[in-house]
């Protein structure tokens, strides 16, 4: 059975999703109205996750994934201990046709209780791949670092 998933972080990186997930296609690109980025994380580090918030937009990729692809995503993301899955109604522009259709896809979202941190360098160009991938406007990314960054270093 396959599934649509929602990416927002490293997996908009399209080479590191087709090692991990060899059978996902990609079926368009949308923004998630009333969600913002954040980094948060562990002390083995700070990755992307997502939370409600007026007024803020996330550029997201919607993967078609088979059960094999979940279950390789499920490892990668830690699930269920360090994200949880939660399912999201969005309309997505097709790829190859550029049609607009409304679907629920699931996210995967860190545990709230999560500290912010700051990711690594290679984390974060990671995901400023898949940004330039996409077409997606950087300064979103970039003002999820500076503000997980700000709130990191105000909290220590």
């Amino acid at each position: 059975m396959k599934r649509l998933y929602i990416a927002y972080g490293s997996n908009l990186n399209v080479m590191q999703m087709k090692t991990r997930c060899p059978n996902a296609k990609i079926l368009g690109t949308a923004k998630l109205k009333g969600w913002d980025l954040l980094f948060k994380g562990s002390k083995s580090g700070s990755y992307l996750t997502i939370e409600k918030k007026e007024n803020a937009i996330v550029p997201v990729v919607i993967w078609e994934v088979d059960k094999t692809d979940e279950k390789a995503l499920d490892r990668y993301e830690g699930y269920p201990t360090f994200y949880y899955k939660k399912d999201i109604k969005v309309q997505y522009k097709g790829i190859r046709t550029g049609n607009r259709r409304t679907v629920t896809a699931f996210a995967y979202i860190m545990h709230e209780e999560r500290q912010i941190g700051v990711p690594s360098l290679f984390y974060l160009n990671t995901c400023l791949e898949g940004y330039d991938t996409f077409y997606f406007d950087k300064q979103i990314l970039l003002n999820a670092y500076h503000k997980s960054k700000e709130l990191y270093e105000n909290d220590r």
